[in-house]
């Protein structure tokens, strides 16, 4: 049985790598695994040491506590404000990395805009 922490830093890994477009060979070949192993981390069949988890830290160049954001200490659920499936949906982080691909001042005023569209929905 997968425990939610587990599960919850797969998804954490997944979502990192997709955000900065590298592939799970990419990965795998990164930290020195195979990428079927990176596949069991994603999906939280298989607990990542925390060598392992240092090393996919710094091949996705985020510090190692990332991966243990929105995990509520006191029953180690992940704590959502939006849907739970938004880190495992393509299209969701297919438009956070355009979003990012914007300049700055462009993406700052998009990001009023949708600001101000989503107070009026």
């Amino acid at each position: 049985m997968t425990h939610p922490v587990d599960v919850h830093v797969g998804k954490r890994i997944r979502h990192r790598r997709w955000l900065v477009g590298m592939t799970q060979q990419q990965l795998a070949e990164s930290v020195g695994i195979k990428f079927q192993q990176i596949q069991k981390y994603e999906t939280g069949a298989n607990r990542v040491s925390a060598s392992r988890l240092w090393d996919i830290a710094d091949a996705l160049e985020v510090p190692v506590s990332f991966f243990f954001e929105g995990i509520d200490e006191d029953d180690a659920k992940p704590v959502t404000m939006v849907p739970a499936d938004i880190m495992g949906d393509k299209e969701a982080l297919d438009l956070v990395r355009s979003y990012y691909a914007i300049p700055e001042a462009q993406r700052r005023r998009l990001f009023e805009l949708a600001r101000v569209l989503s107070d009026v929905a």
